[in-house]
C-alpha cells in the first residue's frame, strides 16, 4: 500500500466513511504478505516512497505474476527488473497497461502519477553495446518519478563524442555512466563536470576485462572526485541511488 492510500484510509476511518475493522481488513498484509515462495514488502513505499521492485531472474512467471498481482492490487506502481517477454505476457493479461521496456528487460505498470523530480537525471554509455544496462538504470529512474535523458555511445575511444554533450551533462543533477572494457569513462566525466556520478560497470568486453571485473576495478580506482561505484550490470542500483540523490537533492 503506497502512502497516499494509507493517508486515504486513515482520513475516511476519521470521517465514518469505513469501519475500523474494514479498514483493518484492508491493511492485514502489513507489513509483508507471505505467499509461501516469496514474502512482499507491502511498508517498502512506506518507508522508503517507492513499492518493492520485482528482480525477476530465478523466478518462475507464475511467481512474478502472482507479486505482481499483489503490488499492484495494493495501488502501487510496478517496476520488474531482468523480466522475459513470458514474464511480461503474464503480467500484461492481468494489466493491459503494462510496458514492456525490450531494452532494459524491464516491465512497469503505472498506478498513481508520481511528483516529478525537479531536473533531469543523465544516462550515459560509453557503447552501443553498454544499452542494455544503461537503459535498465534509465528505466528505473523514469519509474520512479525522475526525467532522464540519455547519452549514449559517447566512450572514450571517441572523446571528441562526450565533450559535445558536456554542456548538457553539466546541467544534470545526477549522472549514471554505463561502461565496459577499462571501464575509464565514468573518471573522465567525474573529472569534467561538477555533479555526483553513479558509475556501472559492465561485463562488456574480451577476455581480459574478466566479465567486467576490469571495469568494476578501473571505477574503483578512479582518481575523480565524486564518482561511485555499483555492481557490474547493476544498471537498475544506479538508476535508483541516482533518483534517491535526485530526491534529497
Amino acid at each position: 500500500m503506497n502512502p497516499d492510500n494509507l493517508k486515504k484510509l486513515f482520513s475516511d476511518v476519521a470521517k465514518g466513511k469505513i469501519s475500523p475493522a474494514a479498514a483493518l481488513k484492508r491493511v492485514r498484509h502489513l507489513p509483508f504478505e507471505e505467499l509461501g515462495h516469496s514474502t512482499v514488502d507491502g511498508h517498502r513505499a512506506i518507508r522508503q516512497g517507492y513499492p518493492e521492485v520485482i528482480f525477476c531472474q530465478g523466478k518462475t512467471v507464475e511467481e512474478i505474476e502472482e507479486i505482481a498481482a499483489r503490488i499492484c492490487g495494493a495501488g502501487d506502481n510496478l517496476l520488474a527488473t531482468r523480466a522475459s517477454e513470458e514474464a511480461f505476457r503474464r503480467i500484461h493479461a492481468l494489466f493491459p497497461d503494462a510496458v514492456y521496456h525490450r531494452r532494459a528487460h524491464a516491465v512497469t505498470v503505472e498506478r498513481r502519477r508520481l511528483t516529478k523530480a525537479p531536473g533531469f537525471i543523465a544516462v550515459v554509455s560509453a557503447g552501443t553495446a553498454d544499452g542494455p544496462v544503461a537503459e535498465e538504470a534509465a528505466v528505473t529512474a523514469e519509474s520512479m518519478g525522475n526525467t532522464v535523458r540519455r547519452f549514449y555511445d559517447v566512450g572514450v575511444a571517441g572523446l571528441h563524442r562526450l565533450l559535445r554533450k558536456l554542456p548538457d551533462l553539466a546541467r544534470a543533477r545526477v549522472i549514471v555512466v554505463a561502461a565496459g572494457m577499462e571501464g575509464a569513462l565514468p573518471s573522465v566525466v567525474g573529472g569534467l563536470v561538477g555533479r555526483p556520478v553513479v558509475a556501472v560497470p559492465t561485463s562488456v568486453g574480451y577476455g581480459a576485462s574478466f566479465g567486467g571485473i576490469a571495469a568494476l576495478l578501473g571505477m574503483l580506482n578512479s582518481c575523480a572526485a565524486g564518482v561511485t561505484v555499483v555492481n557490474i550490470d547493476n544498471g537498475f542500483g544506479a538508476g535508483y541511488a541516482a533518483a534517491l540523490i535526485n530526491k534529497t537533492r
